[in-house]
């Protein structure tokens, strides 16, 4: 392998993080790495060496989403996921059911703030590379991050510690979350 497809090759862990974090379904967020793998070795010339290859690739990886789900939205019946909804089943184990309304929680967010939460809290960019990568100053960057963070709170029941306020959860000895 060159230098370039070592390069690239590297990021396919965070790059795949990524996705899953856009996707929500790990066979659609392979499906993305594999696109934008191919699309990042078809274009190595437009690379420019000496620039952040991650921020590259990202933006190829973000940039195919977007354009899948616009196409997606027009051939769906059911754009917003409304009857999809409401195939879930809520699991047995308090972990479980915490995680599961995580992920409900984080999936109603919106695009920006899901993926500017990724970018910032899980793959730990900084802000400025994040903002950088989405098309937008720091700050939209920051108050996305902050809006995301209270929206989840909110949605998950958390009072201002981080913990799960007293509700149908706290009272069956679940564990505490930190957003």
């Amino acid at each position: 392998m060159t230098a370039f497809q070592d390069e690239v090759v590297s990021h396919v862990p965070t790059l795949r993080a990524f996705a899953r974090s856009l996707t929500r379904d790990a066979a659609r967020a392979d499906d993305l790495v594999q696109d934008t793998l191919v699309k990042a070795f078809s274009n190595a010339e437009k690379f420019q060496q000496g620039t952040n290859m991650r921020a590259w690739l990202f933006t190829i990886l973000r940039n195919l989403f977007y354009s899948d789900r616009r196409k997606a939205v027009r051939e769906s019946e059911d754009p917003e996921g409304t009857l999809a909804a409401g195939l879930s089943v809520k699991p047995d184990h308090d972990g479980r059911l915490q995680y599961a309304e995580f992920q409900t929680a984080f999936a109603e967010l919106s695009d920006e703030q899901r993926e500017a939460l990724t970018l910032i809290g899980a793959l730990g960019m900084s802000y400025d590379e994040a903002a950088k990568m989405c098309g937008v100053a720091t700050g939209t960057m920051k108050s996305r991050v902050g809006r995301a963070r209270k929206e989840l709170a909110e949605r998950m029941q958390l009072d201002d510690a981080g913990v799960i306020a007293e509700n149908e959860f706290a009272t069956t000895g679940a564990a505490s979350w930190s957003v």
